[in-house]
């Protein structure tokens, strides 16, 4: 199974791309030349990159090859994905154009047709004394050819304006959004009480060091009471990421930390000791009990193959239930066991809001929720759409966020 379904992507792939370089090289052309020799090593080479780019982070390369294969490896994989869905959209306007080309055409020839009037010597008006041969419509290879370069040209200014946006809104650093959850248990005293939710970071080849200073300057500017960073802080080692890690020790309030998959990735027990050691305490399927309510924080699933999976009997098991419990998990699918332990607030991230549209249609099949507030009986999931972007430093219809929670006592 696993073999037919490497097949099966393999020829979607090929297919796909096939088709972008015919619509976008081949079809512009009149014939063979350099732009298509030079369309096909753009396609095959971009793809190249694409992959290069992937194992190189996955096999721990040199950090000079991950950086030098990133940027042009993953902005290809976006910006292939929405050139192929602009020349999809194309086709429908296709026959549109060419119907309007050859009702264009017959208006033409028939202005071109008629005869002119001369102005004689005498100022008396007399034909010419020879008409001008009617002119032949235009071949049929020649209006395909106009078609395809007006559809080619707009899917590829399309696809580079989309991804140039989406880029520019990543670099650019997550907007803030504001949250208010009531919590039926929460005391008065706690009313107010902020939460800075961060997450998906992914501190790696594309962005670094100036990028978390980004986000650290985003969360102080929130002034939060505590801060909770919920998994994807980084995909790569300690030692190629801990220098862009660094602007962590900047965090004004307390931060709490909980490993994601991609820390499983990266050697997640180097990097919960790092981030102890840069000042956030990490919760590895354990609790605190702050002054109104208890915090609580489970590892990842994807620890689960290393034997450090997230254990919730060891996290909530002895806990107060009149105490007021909010839980740090990675991935919202965790909310299952959140409802079963009896948690009033799971915070979490993983989805990326789906980060590239229509992206957004897989990533709510396998999430419940994608992003926002949801409640599951008594228990409420937040799911923020996280910070920064994995692979593509891309977004496209899920802007970056650090969402800051107000918790809100109904006895207030």
């Amino acid at each position: 199974m696993v073999i037919v379904f490497a097949v099966l992507v393999l020829a979607v792939l090929v297919t796909g791309n096939w088709y972008v370089w015919r619509r976008l090289f081949r079809d512009t052309t009149a014939g063979p030349g350099w732009v298509r020799r030079a369309g096909a090593a753009l396609v095959a080479g971009g793809w190249l990159m694409a992959f290069g780019a992937l194992v190189a982070e996955r096999t721990g390369a040199p950090f000079w090859l991950q950086r030098t294969l990133a940027w042009p490896g993953f902005l290809w994989l976006a910006l292939s994905m929405y050139l192929l869905l602009a020349l999809l959209v194309g086709e429908a306007v296709r026959p549109l154009l060419r119907r309007w080309l050859e009702r264009r055409r017959p208006a033409e020839v028939a202005v071109r047709q008629a005869s002119p009037v001369q102005v004689g010597a005498a100022g008396t008006s007399e034909p010419e004394p020879e008409a001008a041969a009617p002119e032949p419509a235009a071949p049929a290879p020649s209006r395909r050819l106009f078609v395809s370069r007006v559809v080619g040209g707009a899917a590829a200014a399309a696809a580079v304006a989309t991804v140039g946006v989406g880029t520019y809104g990543v670099l650019n650093g997550p907007s803030v959004k504001r949250v208010t959850v009531p919590l039926a248990k929460l005391p008065r005293r706690a009313h107010g009480y902020r939460i800075a939710v961060v997450s998906d970071i992914h501190l790696g080849p594309v962005l670094g060091r100036g990028f978390a200073q980004k986000v650290v300057d985003t969360v102080n500017s929130t002034q939060p009471d505590l801060v909770a960073i919920v998994g994807d802080l980084v995909d790569g080692s300690v030692k190629d990421l801990g220098p862009a890690a660094a602007p962590l020790t900047g965090l004004n309030a307390p931060a709490y930390f909980v490993t994601g998959n991609h820390e499983y990735f990266s050697g997640a027990e180097q990097w919960v000791e790092e981030v102890r050691r840069l000042g956030l305490l990490p919760l590895e399927n354990a609790r605190v009990e702050l002054p109104w309510f208890d915090l609580a924080g489970v590892n990842d699933l994807a620890g689960e193959d290393e034997g450090q999976g997230p254990d919730f009997a060891k996290a909530l098991g002895d806990r107060d239930p009149a105490r007021t419990c909010v839980l740090l998990a990675h991935q919202p699918v965790q909310i299952h066991d959140a409802v079963e332990h009896g948690v009033d607030l799971q915070l979490s991230g993983h989805t990326h809001g789906g980060q590239l549209w229509p992206g957004n249609l897989v990533a709510s099949a396998a999430n419940p929720t994608l992003a926002g507030l949801e409640r599951y009986g008594d228990t409420q999931l937040y799911v923020t759409r996280g910070a920064g972007a994995w692979g593509p430093p891309t977004r496209v219809g899920a802007p970056s966020d650090i969402t800051v929670i107000e918790l809100a006592s109904r006895q207030a």
